[in-house]
């Protein structure tokens, strides 16, 4: 097939580990025999930089009329001032709702080779195979925002539509696994919660009901993703306790370099992202993580192109990498000498074809 990937490097180690995953797919490209052409335009604090915008129209247009979108990371010091006008953080949040992609998914699984990467007990790890479906273009982080000398509000709203939808994606991924559906909220202090919880104790009665249903507080719900991780298969929450949850999760698989995530809307055109952050401290030093950047490159393969087969195929070798040996810094034992960034991607590549 023949498809347009827009490539958003970003800031930070955005460049480095998205050129991996480039690779990656041209890889993919040569051995499936598929023409994937790649456009690389500006977001972030480089886009501030160049254009004085977050997220240039440029960008904008040709993440519009792409298959798929992939995505480095934004921020560093450089622009890190909360109070500046212009932040690179705004351009994610605009690219989003250009997009219309409102249901953000982050599979968390832990590789056997990597359980001792992880700060919690072997045994705890056993079975961990998770989906977090987090509403993305609503909430807190979209909400109104005032600021005084010495007040503040940020706005948190929802609407039943933005609800419904986001649990109907959940509800479906979970039918596809294992059954099973956790919806997070702060039902007992907030009223958006409590329409979060009244939809979508309705949308399951009435919609899905052979789906297991457990409804979680999130300061419950965080104590349990580290004291029985393995009893989750979707979660279901809105926009900032799912950042803040995903991150949490992040370090069952040992690392944040490891996971992927994609952005899907009503299209198939997505847009993927590692969920790490820029690490602008490892910027350019040929140490971060590219397993999560290539892992979102799979992604992007089956959700957006229908590629299922390929996008397993690199999962497969990310997978066989990691059980040869290669271990970039984040994951590596005490006693084992890591890869750079290059050669973890070189074995991820050799381990595809």
């Amino acid at each position: 097939m023949e498809a347009v990937i827009v490539l958003l490097p970003g800031d930070g180690i955005g460049p480095d580990v998205t050129e991996c995953a480039r690779r990656v797919l041209a890889a993919v490209a040569r051995k499936f025999e598929h023409q994937f052409e790649f456009s690389e335009q500006l977001i972030g604090g480089a886009a501030i930089d160049t254009t004085g915008e977050p997220l240039p129209q440029a960008t904008i247009d040709a993440c519009e009329t792409a298959h798929a979108v992939l995505l480095g990371a934004v921020g560093g010091p450089k622009w890190s001032d909360p109070n500046a006008a212009v932040r690179p953080e705004q351009g994610l949040l605009k690219l989003r709702s250009a997009l219309g992609v409102y249901a953000n998914i982050r599979p968390v699984s832990v590789h056997d080779e990597l359980a001792g990467a992880s700060p919690l007990k072997a045994e705890i790890l056993d079975g961990v195979d998770l989906l977090v479906v987090r509403e993305l273009t609503g909430g807190i982080y979209f909400g109104e925002k005032t600021r005084s000398e010495s007040k503040a509000s940020d706005l948190c709203i929802y609407h039943t539509h933005e609800i419904e939808r986001i649990v109907r994606v959940a509800a479906r991924l979970a039918a596809d696994r294992r059954g099973r559906l956790c919806s997070v909220d702060k039902a007992n202090v907030l009223e958006t919660s409590r329409l979060w919880r009244d939809v979508t104790d309705r949308i399951m009665a009435a919609e899905f009901p052979d789906i297991e249903v457990e409804t979680l507080l999130v300061d419950a719900a965080a104590m349990h993703l580290l004291r029985r991780p393995a009893d989750f298969d979707v979660i279901v929450t809105e926009n900032m306790f799912g950042d803040i949850l995903t991150d949490e999760a992040s370090m069952l698989a040992g690392s944040l370099g490891m996971l992927p995530s994609a952005s899907l809307g009503d299209t198939a055109r997505g847009l993927y992202e590692p969920i790490h952050g820029s690490a602008p401290d490892i910027a350019g030093r040929g140490i971060a993580n590219p397993c999560g950047a290539i892992a979102s490159a799979a992604m992007l393969l089956r959700h957006s192109l229908a590629l299922e087969s390929e996008a397993a195929a690199v999962e497969s070798a990310v997978s066989a990498a990691i059980s040869g040996g290669a271990r970039t810094a984040d994951i590596a034992r005490p006693d084992q000498a890591p890869v750079s960034t290059s050669e973890m991607t070189d074995e991820i590549i050799r381990c595809l074809n």
